[in-house]
């Protein structure tokens, strides 16, 4: 039987008067902060996104560890989107998010670390485009750290998704480290105009 070639619509007209539903089916105002968190983690996607077609296009070693974070933060998105407190066990089963997506994480930033010059300096985010696209990412990735927080902390979200954005942004700061130095753009290093140099804290 020949279908009627509409395509799906993809507007639902159901979130019109300001209301968005969790995974559960819990309807929240979209400015909830359950919504900023999982908007924060959209954004963040993107911006890897962006960063990664750079890195491919210079043929860089880690553009498919890039795509699975993309796949990982879909899940995360999965995990905010199901607040415990009105989940069920059928929800929180499929939902549910592995401690081994970390112990990947920091074993892809030894790896990496090993092959970097040491930090003596604060650095700029530079090192051409795919390197300051992703510390744009890890930038937005702090942020979307901040907006999760907060969720945990309420126990409308288990602790691993944040952990693991903790040990993301760390992963997104070497990389980009490894980005320059295979462009062989160099990092531009911070220097206090006009004072006496000092030494800066690497990481805040």
């Amino acid at each position: 039987m020949l279908s009627s070639g509409k395509p799906p619509r993809i507007y639902t007209r159901s979130g019109d008067k300001g209301t968005s539903s969790t995974f559960t089916g819990e309807r929240r105002p979209k400015d909830d902060r359950l919504f900023e968190a999982l908007g924060a983690t959209d954004e963040l996607n993107s911006s890897i996104g962006l960063a990664r077609e750079f890195c491919e296009e210079a043929n860089h070693p880690f553009t498919e560890k890039l795509e699975q974070v993309q796949c990982i933060l879909q899940d995360i998105g999965s995990t905010i989107a199901t607040p415990r407190p009105t989940a069920r066990d059928v929800h929180l089963r499929k939902t549910e998010f592995s401690k081994e997506h970390i112990a990947d994480l920091e074993k892809w930033i030894d790896e990496y670390t090993e092959s970097l010059p040491p930090l003596t300096n604060f650095i700029l985010p530079s090192g051409g485009r795919a390197s300051a696209s992703l510390h744009m990412a890890r930038s937005i990735c702090r942020r979307t750290e901040r907006r999760v927080i907060p969720l945990v902390r309420e126990g409308q979200v288990d602790s691993m998704p944040a952990k693991y954005l903790n040990r993301l942004s760390d992963f997104l700061f070497t990389v980009a480290r490894i980005a320059a130095v295979k462009d062989a753009k160099g990092e531009k290093i911070y220097r206090r105009p006009n004072k006496d140099s000092e030494d800066i804290p690497t990481d805040i």
